[in-house]
């Protein structure tokens, strides 16, 4: 390499480093700002400990959101200020990492990296794109419809994304290599809003479903089950696929000869062909998968929790002459996310037991917001609205929720209104986040292949977010009102 395309290399990498520093810098002087801020400004009537807990999760909200260090460090940062200024007990203060919820998610990412141990998920998608893949119109539909099937089994959203992405950039290399073609855009916001679909009717299918069932069952004592859950978005779910499928091939026209689709097509079948019957690995596999979910869905029969029944699905997939995994690999997880998830159940545990969630709460109560929230059905749509303006400023999912859920919950018993329609109808909103690349996690993902720019998020993000809150509103005056949920 010449000496000036080194100090070419040099030059950008000095750039990059500069660029984070300032970004670390003013996420922290933000954050900071924000904490004192708050600590000074609330009323009088917010005590010490309760003043504490609103300005460390500020704190902790901008600093999620900007990511100027790890979202790990940050709930380590959290926590300890939570415990060096005495906000809440020692055990209040690690209670979130106690919780089921995190020892959900922690065998949920090991039973992904479970599945990967063997050819089962790509088995599946080279299946189902060898069967539907020969049209643009039947590809996008098998782009959709992949995440949908892994959801149940494939806990982690961005697990799902991320072993579907690679195989949406080779299909679309074999067919197009236009770059910013219409339809790179088109299979690009399939991968991503499709993954964030994929997380609406399965409870364990996305960390915000997981942390609002926890936050119910802490602030009322309420559980929704896996199979509640279920039936409760099924609906929202099945509507909100075709109206995707529809609308990117609307916006997204192309005009490429079915040739090359069945070129795609024929590959595809070759890819199913090399991997040749299934194996004794994958069969085992499949079946511990299948009991998994089996049991997950019939919880209000047995009555265990999903994050047992997880455990039992981990341990049979592991276990010697009975498994299709080794030990060693699935234990290699993400402890970012375990410990964000721990920090802001935590948080949540401390803004109720410090009392900020009642003062926020009576803080927010007005007349006007009380009004809203007696109907149901206009509670359900102020929610949807707020939740999603909301979102955009707060783009981390968990932390919208932990932020949020509470207050909604105060807001609602005030109200006279079923607190669990309102975590419910709020939850979806969050975890449905199109408009902005950072709302969702495989929006981050897609964007960060350099495919698609934010721009092409906007308007179909905008008219994703239009439609998701249609259908839910349609679906609260129809299937929830028959199954008395409002």
């Amino acid at each position: 390499m010449s000496s000036s395309k080194v100090e070419a290399v040099e030059h950008s990498y000095e750039n990059v480093k500069q660029s984070r520093n300032k970004k670390t810098i003013i996420g922290f002087v933000l954050a900071i700002g924000v904490f004192i801020g708050l600590y000074v400004g609330l009323p009088e009537s917010f005590t010490t400990s309760p003043r504490l807990m609103i300005a460390i999760v500020s704190c902790a909200v901008v600093l999620w959101a900007l990511e100027p260090i790890p979202i790990g460090l940050t709930s380590i940062i959290i926590l300890t200020l939570m415990l060096v200024l005495d906000v809440v007990p020692t055990e209040i203060a690690y209670s979130g990492f106690s919780s089921p919820a995190v020892f959900l998610i922690i065998v949920g990412m090991m039973l992904a990296r479970a599945v990967n141990e063997t050819p089962l998920a790509k088995r599946i998608t080279y299946l189902i794109l060898t069967k539907w893949g020969g049209s643009e119109k039947g590809l996008l539909a098998s782009i959709l419809m992949i995440p949908q099937l892994q959801a149940f089994f494939i806990p982690a959203i961005a697990v799902r994304t991320s072993l579907l992405l690679p195989v949406a950039l080779n299909v679309m290399d074999m067919i197009d290599d236009k770059k910013e073609s219409n339809f790179r855009k088109m299979i690009m916001l399939g991968v991503a809003f499709g993954g964030t679909i994929s997380g609406t009717a399965v409870m364990t299918a996305a960390i915000g479903n997981i942390l609002t069932v926890e936050l119910l069952n802490e602030f009322l004592g309420v559980n929704i089950t896996y199979f509640e859950w279920f039936l409760y978005a099924l609906p929202i779910w099945l509507l909100l696929i075709p109206i995707l499928w529809l609308l990117l091939l609307k916006l997204f026209p192309v005009d490429i000869p079915k040739s090359s689709f069945q070129a795609v097509k024929k590959e595809m079948g070759e890819k199913v062909k090399d991997f040749g019957k299934m194996s004794g690995k994958e069969l085992r596999c499949l079946f511990i998968l299948l009991f998994t979910v089996g049991m997950w869905m019939s919880e209000p029969l047995h009555g265990l929790h999903p994050s047992i029944t997880a455990l039992i699905g981990v341990a049979l997939m592991t276990l010697p002459g009975i498994g299709c995994a080794t030990w060693s690999n699935i234990v290699k997880i993400n402890f970012d996310t375990v410990l964000m998830l721990g920090a802001t159940l935590s948080v949540g545990y401390g803004l109720n037991h410090s009392g900020a969630t009642e003062l926020i709460g009576e803080s927010l109560s007005t007349d006007w917001i009380i009004s809203l929230m007696e109907k149901p059905i206009i509670a359900v749509i102020f929610i949807l609205i707020i939740t999603q303006i909301f979102h955009l400023a707060m783009s981390n999912v968990s932390t919208a929720v932990v932020a949020l859920i509470p207050i909604y919950i105060g807001l609602s018993v005030q109200a006279g209104t079923d607190p669990i329609l309102i975590a419910f109808t709020a939850t979806l909103a969050c975890v449905h986040g199109y408009i902005l690349v950072v709302e969702a996690m495989p929006n981050v993902l897609v964007h960060s292949t350099g495919e698609i720019k934010q721009q092409s998020f906007l308007l179909p993000g905008l008219l994703m977010t239009g439609f998701m809150t249609l259908v839910t509103i349609i679906v609260a005056l129809t299937w929830w009102q028959l199954l008395g949920f409002m």
